[in-house]
């Protein structure tokens, strides 16, 4: 009787650990990025509470265009942590100090949103200071890990400098990255000012990585067009096919239809895109 109850118990222990290890291995996550336009004394208690609601269903949210001339900017992060906070999960926050631009009127911050309960930032969030004499507004990197995992991953938040300056000199020191940082799990994610089908991506496609979107305009147009209001697919984010299971991807429209475009383009004039993975 006691060899039975000793092989019950054992079975279920292993049962157990298995389950616990497919969790483990297949647990999915959800990020997003936005460009927040002027993120700062720009928006108003409702337009926060707004940003919040958004965003409230993703793991950790990558921000750009938090102004950098105004403290307002960074008390702005502060006030969406507020709202996520009272809508019934615990959230933290990081906001970068001001890129190293050419002039004080490029310079951003970027940020990141993670939910506390789920997610664990891994030592501290930096820019990368390699690139700041050659990039206009250096990327802002984290490393995070699930809570329940040991498989760590990098975001790499980046917003481009404008399409007429040719952004592709700058996105093209990001093939570096996995081998920079020694990791395959690395997830560039922003706003690019051109699409996924420019030639300066090759080079991080054939290290295995994709872009989470594909022909998805991501920004708004002043007006509707024969009832379209997206304009530009330039916001994605690139992840590698070999270390990061592919789950679902998409952007966030707010915007619905064309009665709610005035008031949508007054939080941004782009929308968030999402990636919902899991480490391999």
């Amino acid at each position: 009787m006691k060899n039975i109850l000793f092989l019950c118990l054992l079975a279920f222990s292993i049962i157990g650990n298995t389950q616990t290890k497919i969790n483990k291995q297949f647990s999915p996550l959800k990020i997003a990025t936005w460009n927040i336009q002027n993120l700062g004394r720009t928006k108003d208690p409702e337009e926060i509470l707004s940003i919040a609601k958004i965003i409230k269903g993703y793991d950790i949210i990558a921000i750009q265009e938090v102004t950098a001339k105004d403290p307002k900017g960074a008390q702005a992060v502060a006030k969406i942590s507020d709202e996520l906070n009272r809508m019934g999960d615990s959230w933290l926050y990081s906001v970068s100090n001001p890129t190293k631009s050419p002039s004080s009127n490029i310079s951003e911050r970027y940020a990141y949103l993670w939910r506390k309960s789920k997610i664990q930032l891994i030592g501290k969030t930096y820019l990368d200071s390699e690139l700041d004499t050659v990039i206009h507004r250096e990327p802002f990197i984290a490393e995070f890990k699930l809570k329940n995992d040991t498989n760590s991953f990098y975001l790499v938040n980046f917003h481009a400098k404008t399409h007429n300056h040719s952004p592709e000199t700058e996105i093209d020191y990001f093939k570096h990255y996995p081998k920079r940082l020694k990791s395959e799990h690395v997830i560039i994610m922003g706003d690019f000012n051109l699409n996924e089908k420019h030639s300066v991506w090759n080079s991080l496609y054939q290290q295995g990585y994709k872009s989470s979107l594909s022909n998805t305009p991501t920004t708004l147009k002043r007006n509707c067009v024969n009832t379209t209001y997206f304009n530009h697919s330039i916001d994605n984010i690139y992840y590698n096919t070999k270390a990061i299971k592919y789950l679902n991807s998409g952007r966030v429209d707010f915007v619905k239809n064309c009665n709610n475009l005035e008031k949508a383009r007054q939080l941004s004039d782009h929308i968030p895109v999402f990636l919902e993975f899991s480490i391999k």
